[in-house]
């Protein structure tokens, strides 16, 4: 397909070779006029807002990828295959499962388990594992390390549901060691594996599914400063 695509108004060359993707247009907005110097929007189709510009002199694009995996499973498919991004990294909310996950840890996503059957179009003989680039993965842990913040590294859930018929489906995947739960991170590392390409998943975690505690609606837009620069320090 050439570009710009039906969801896509950048032109070859628009877009740096990292691109950051919360699901939140909004947050990718404010991470653009926040951090990134001379920052240039390159797409508004559907509102999903997408800016190139420099971080610490060096190229890096933040655009939304919207909610759910067939959103994200667009907007990263064409980045990696028609814009010939190299690696993207998903930073987002995620609501914890594990008892040693606080409100606030920063979570990154070594793999993705899924409820999704994105992954049976690729029609294999079995289940594949989505999981992380390692190098980038490596990367992340050391960043945020050096910023005196210590990631929790494991699996989460990207799930299709966000609310469940089954009361019992947290508590089943909690039972079986996964971190949080999100709705995007499988997709992207399948894309990303497909297209022979770079993917990690960095989270924030916005509310406890079993606590019930909880950030506002802005404090996830506006105030995970840490997930954020840990992820711009990999461009």
């Amino acid at each position: 397909m050439s570009t710009p695509t039906p969801h896509n108004a950048a032109k070859p060359g628009d877009i740096a070779k990292l691109v950051l993707m919360p699901g939140d247009p909004l947050r990718a907005k404010f991470i653009a006029e926040t951090y990134l110097e001379n920052p240039v929007c390159f797409n508004t189709v559907r509102n999903m807002l997408g800016y190139t510009g420099t971080y610490k002199g060096r190229p890096v694009s933040v655009m939304g990828g919207g909610m759910g995996m067939p959103s994200i499973g667009i907007y990263s498919y064409e980045l990696f295959n028609f814009y010939d991004v190299d690696a993207i990294v998903r930073i987002g909310s995620a609501g914890a499962l594990a008892e040693n996950v606080k409100v606030r840890d920063v979570v990154i996503a070594q793999g993705a388990c899924t409820n999704s059957n994105y992954a049976h179009q690729y029609k294999l003989p079995g289940t594949i594992a989505p999981i992380a680039d390692f190098g980038l993965l490596r990367k992340a842990v050391e960043i945020a390390e050096s910023k005196g913040v210590n990631p929790i590294v494991g699996n989460l859930l990207s799930s299709d549901t966000f609310y469940s018929a089954d009361e019992d489906c947290n508590q089943k995947w909690r039972d079986m060691g996964v971190l949080a739960v999100e709705m995007e991170a499988a997709a992207l590392y399948l894309n990303a594996i497909h297209a022979k390409k770079k993917a990690l998943c960095i989270c924030t975690i916005s509310d406890h599914i079993f606590t019930g505690e909880s950030l506002s609606a802005m404090d996830r837009q506006v105030s995970f400063h840490e997930m954020m620069e840990i992820a711009l320090e990999l461009a």
